[in-house]
């Protein structure tokens, strides 16, 4: 007779650490290091959003694609989840996503429930740039040219909106089923004005993408934001957009995180 002993599994190179915002909001902040030699000028870094959700398959898809001799560059994959630990946290995520807008501007929820708090996306971009990518690049050599950000549906709203709001943040911006919808698609608008007011002085290269059989609302909202962000082609912003085909709002996942090691190295 087999007996089974079961053991937790655990990868040697994965980490968890607990921060605290300066806005006293706590956050679990998953690290999978890499563990090839440290390249001439440092690690590429990704930063996913709804980290119990998007980190452990965007580890292992980083981990398999950039095994040498032929794989990519090593590169630090930074999950941001929350105590909860819910793959999608919807009161936290409602709060650091989002743009922020009057009340009277966002649609009914499904279930007519009010909106948990939202509108702090200045808030958050602010924990990322001023305390975790700094916590991050002391203990890591970072190549400070190449980090990305990756986050889908909300995550996705967010992401685009930080490269209109901070462009100077990433050299790679992943925008996954953006909620283009929020606030009367308030995002075409800060894009808008992102077009007419920034001279981009990087390169950002823009990864736009989206389920065919998502609904659509997603599907009109994620055509015309990447309609306009191709205009900027001139201002040094490169965008791609993939429709995956079969895929849905859920399922997409997994096929846009095997994505990015390509992306960051195309």
């Amino acid at each position: 007779m087999t007996i089974m002993t079961k053991k937790p599994y655990t990868s040697e190179n994965y980490f968890e650490v607990a921060m605290t915002s300066r806005q006293q909001l706590d956050y679990r902040i998953l690290i999978a290091a890499p563990t090839d030699e440290l390249p001439a000028d440092g690690y590429t870094v990704i930063y996913a959003l709804d980290g119990d959700a998007l980190f452990p398959t965007l580890a292992e898809a980083v981990k398999l694609q950039t095994r040498k001799p032929k794989g990519y560059d090593p590169t630090l994959v930074i999950g941001i989840g929350y105590p909860s630990k819910e793959p999608f946290d919807m009161e936290r995520r409602c709060h650091d996503f989002t743009l922020p807008v009057s009340e009277e501007h966002l649609p009914p929820r499904p279930d007519g429930a009010p909106w948990p708090p939202n509108g702090k996306a200045n808030e958050f971009l602010d924990f990322i740039e001023h305390e975790l990518m700094p916590t991050i690049a002391k203990e890591w050599p970072i190549n400070k040219k190449k980090q990305a950000i990756v986050g889908h549906s909300l995550g996705g709203l967010f992401t685009l909106y930080a490269l209109c709001a901070r462009p100077h943040l990433f050299s790679h911006v992943v925008v996954g089923s953006p909620s283009v919808w929020w606030a009367n698609n308030a995002l075409l608008k800060e894009i808008d004005t992102f077009s007419k007011g920034w001279k981009i002085q990087h390169t950002i290269n823009l990864l736009i993408t989206i389920g065919a059989n998502e609904l659509p609302d997603m599907l009109e909202g994620a055509d015309l934001a990447a309609e306009q962000m191709k205009r900027l082609s001139n201002q040094n912003i490169h965008t791609n957009y993939v429709k995956f085909d079969e895929e849905d709002h859920v399922s997409v996942l997994p096929c846009m995180l095997s994505r990015l090691p390509r992306f960051l190295n195309s």
